[in-house]
């Protein structure tokens, strides 16, 4: 097979490279289409339980999470012209395209009794701007004395207040937020521009949008910085423009035919398929060194152009499709999982993965068929004296001190164990965003003075029609709600029960002592009168997002501080669920949370699930294939345990410096261990060879081997190392770790394949050889004697391939 695919790829390779430049124009045409996705959900299935519940809240109330707050603390804003100021921004920006309604402070309604129609009438306070500093003040404590809004709206202890923008669901989910937000701080700048007065912006709109666009320029930025670092290595290596521009192309093409992939399957550029192109940059590179640096041994060794590239295909070949496999399905196991921003990921990333050996088997050769043969100054790489130097201790260590290496080996498991248990998982709604950005002040602002801005909401079945309309019923929410306002880290709630307390204050001419549900029911239903005369547009709107239309259901909205996954679950589970059981366990009534935040970390700990699971997959499809390719436990163990040691190290390092488990962390366990267990199926493969070559003398089997691949392993280490480490200056927590522990976990996998490796070996393996052994039945794997089997004059490129005189 590897015979014929040489053949073929060296005498047809015009036709070969006309085929992929066709087909990455093709691809090319397709990813012109590709656009960005700006929908934060696909995490949590749409069967899951509390999905579902969530979905037919959002049916029956409207949305939880389209609420942009902006919040101001200082005392001259409520002085007469900055005051005007205040209220010429909170009208500008009901005017924005995208905004559907602002509540502030200037904007605040009151209602009014009109005892002799027997219903409440809604006006502006400040409908006419008072003219002097008393007038003014007045009319501030009219709009204070508005409990129902008051409440949300400032903070009585030190008079910080807040604007809260209600956004259209549909602007969020498109491009256009990007322009809304810039409108909308382009206001408040203006307002602060003019006044000195600082404004704090929160709010999951405003967060997402502002991180949505810092990530889309980092990964744009990391594309660059893989390619320059990239190909600043491999000049380094071989000192060669050739061996740099050639691998730059293969690149290329399998960059645009990812994004191709992204349009033909009708995705879009997500979080996570965004980080496809900078990860084809890191992960194809290996192919081309493992191909270069072959070709280059085999120049060296008999300077013949076509017998090199025809072994570089017939011996790398077979290798580097099951290195590339192995690879793959660290990502295509994300297929199986039931998110869908996995599985877009996993089957993008995974085809790609395997379309780079092809394109590379195919390319690399056939460019350098028409490039001149590489001599002098670029084979010198091949004696590079430290590296050299390098792995031929690395062989004595292997020879004098396997047990040694054995001991160090276990310390490192055990004391990574250690570290392993104390990993926790931790999630945030802004997670990852550093302690010093302006986001992460202006949300402890909110929570410091308003409670929080994440969405948390209840919802209420009172177990019949118009049970909302019931006092008994009211009254127990309403103690409810008494509790929630104790937490600490919960804002004051909203309810059907706050809009009945705000119109009985009306009933008794807007006294604050009256902010409170009728005591009796034929009070009540006195009261009821009025609020069915009150027929505003804004009052509709404001009942329909508490109570739905058969009087069942209710829904609590409230805002609860960014407190992470594990107290957010224990405030639920060990605070609020026992008063819930207590208030409401013996009625009719139950009450559960959801909303946004509630979603938001199930999402996340699901994610981690599944990404736990799909590493679990994958460990066990690349044992499988171990075991297709060896068939001897003993080998597939010898092959897997060096792979688990960098992932063990990791979990320890996580554990002890704090390091929470979380998407972007648990992602690095299934893609590292499938791309360093490439190092062990190369290690493998030449060691395989050097068994056949050496009369199956393990010792020099070793040796030559760790000589051989040692170089291309190191080469590919460091290029994976320093491709995964630019991650590290994004300004992401997440990014920065996805980028460190993955340096650091491959880094860690190369030294374990070059000394753990063969220390098995040369103790575990005795090298015989028997019908049916773990060698016997691999054909492809070549032999030293395989290098004439192709009829080289059938290339008919003689004349091309002569090599130069140096």
């Amino acid at each position: 097979m590897w015979n014929t695919l040489a053949h073929s790829v060296l005498k047809y390779r015009l036709f070969w490279l006309i085929g992929i430049v066709l087909l990455t124009g093709f691809m090319g045409y397709h990813a012109r289409k590709v656009e960005m996705s700006f929908e934060f959900g696909g995490v949590v299935p749409k069967s899951d339980p509390e999905m579902v519940f969530f979905e037919n809240a959002k049916k029956r109330f409207g949305e939880d999470g389209n609420i942009l707050a902006i919040a101001i603390k200082d005392s001259s804003v409520y002085q007469l012209s900055k005051f005007r100021k205040f209220k010429q921004l909170s009208d500008e920006l009901v005017q924005i395209n995208g905004v559907n309604q602002v509540l502030s402070l200037p904007r605040t309604i009151m209602a009014h009794k009109n005892a002799k129609e027997r219903k409440f009438e809604i006006r502006p306070i400040f409908k006419d701007f008072p003219k002097s500093q008393p007038a003014l003040d007045s009319l501030l404590q009219t709009a204070l004395n508005q409990k129902l809004y008051a409440s949300q709206l400032v903070n009585e202890k030190n008079g910080a207040t807040a604007i809260l923008v209600s956004i259209d669901k549909r602007v969020l989910d498109s491009k256009e937020r990007f322009r809304l937000m810039d409108d909308i701080q382009k206001a408040g700048q203006q307002f602060s521009d003019a006044t000195g007065v600082e404004l704090h912006y929160a709010g999951l709109p405003f967060i997402r949008a502002t991180v949505s666009k810092s990530v889309s320029n980092e990964l744009k930025m990391f594309l660059v910085l893989s390619l320059l670092v990239t190909a600043l290595i491999l000049w380094v290596f071989f000192r060669s423009w050739d061996a740099v521009a050639v691998p730059m192309i293969l690149i290329v093409i399998i960059v645009v035919w990812s994004m191709g992939t992204l349009v033909l399957f009708g995705y879009k550029i997500t979080m996570l398929t965004g980080l496809i192109p900078p990860i084809i940059v890191v992960i194809g590179i290996p192919n081309s060194i493992y191909l270069l640096n072959k070709y280059h041994q085999e120049i060296a060794r008999h300077g013949n152009k076509a017998r090199a590239l025809s072994v570089v295909i017939r011996k790398i070949g077979v290798v580097t499709l099951i290195t590339n496999f192995t690879t793959a399905a660290g990502f295509i196991v994300l297929a199986f999982t039931s998110i869908t921003l996995l599985k877009e990921f996993g089957i993008v990333a995974g085809i790609n993965i395997l379309a780079t050996f092809f394109v590379s088997i195919i390319l690399i050769p056939a460019l350098f068929s028409y490039l001149p043969t590489p001599h002098g100054k670029r084979l010198k790489h091949l004696e590079f004296k430290g590296l050299v130097g390098l792995l031929d201790w690395l062989d004595l260590t292997v020879h004098r001190h396997p047990y040694r290496v054995f001991a160090t080996a276990v310390t490192v498991a055990i004391v990574s164990a250690v570290g392993l248990s104390k990993v926790q998982a931790v999630s945030y709604m802004v997670d990852d965003i550093p302690e010093n950005s302006k986001i992460k002040k202006d949300m402890y602002f909110f929570e410091d003075n308003f409670g929080g801005v994440m969405p948390l909401q209840f919802i209420v079945d009172t177990g019949k029609p118009k049970g909302a309309q019931r006092l008994r019923n009211l009254k127990k929410i309403d103690r409810f709600q008494q509790f929630l306002d104790s937490q600490q880290v919960i804002s004051e709630p909203i309810s059907l029960v706050s809009v009945i307390k705000a119109a009985n204050q009306t009933y008794y001419n807007g006294k604050p002592k009256y902010y409170k549900l009728p005591r009796t029911n034929s009070q009540f239903n006195y009261l009821g009168k009025y609020m069915k005369g009150q027929d505003s547009e804004q009052s509709r709107n404001l009942l329909r997002s508490l109570v739905d239309s058969t009087g069942r259901y209710m829904r609590i909205s409230c805002m609860v501080a960014d407190v992470g996954s594990k107290e957010l679950g224990s405030l639920l589970d060990d605070t609020i669920q026992p008063e819930i059981e207590r208030l409401f366990g013996k009625g009719n009534i139950t009450v559960k949370p959801t909303g946004t935040t509630l979603l938001f970390v199930k999402g996340n700990n699901f994610l981690i699930g599944n990404l736990i699971t799909s590493m679990i997959l994958a460990f066990c499809i690349i044992a499988f294939i171990m075991a297709v390719l060896f068939r001897k436990f003993r080998i597939i163990a010898i092959s897997l345990v060096p792979n688990l040691i960098p992932l063990l190290m990791t979990a320890g390092l996580m554990g002890y410096f704090g390091v929470p488990l979380k998407p972007s962390t648990a992602l690095i366990f299934s893609i590292t261990f499938g791309i360093a267990v490439d190092d062990s199926i190369h290690y493998l493969a030449k060691y395989r060879q050097e068994l056949f070559a050496n009369n199956f003398f393990v010792p020099v089997a070793i040796s030559k081997s760790i000589k051989e691949t040692g170089s291309s392993m190191i080469y590919t280490s460091i290029v994976l190392f320093f491709g995964f480490v630019i991650f590290t200056f994004s300004e992401f927590g997440g990014t920065k770790a996805l980028g460190l522990l993955t340096s650091i976990t491959l880094m860690m996998a190369m030294i374990t394949n070059l000394v753990v490796l063969p220390s098995l070996l040369l103790v575990f393996d005795t090298g015989k050889r028997r019908k049916g052994d773990a060698w016997e039945h691999i054909e492809d794997f070549y032999h030293e004697d395989e290098d004439e089997e192709i009829d080289l004059g059938q290339l008919r490129v003689e004349d091309k391939f002569k090599p130069e005189d140096e």
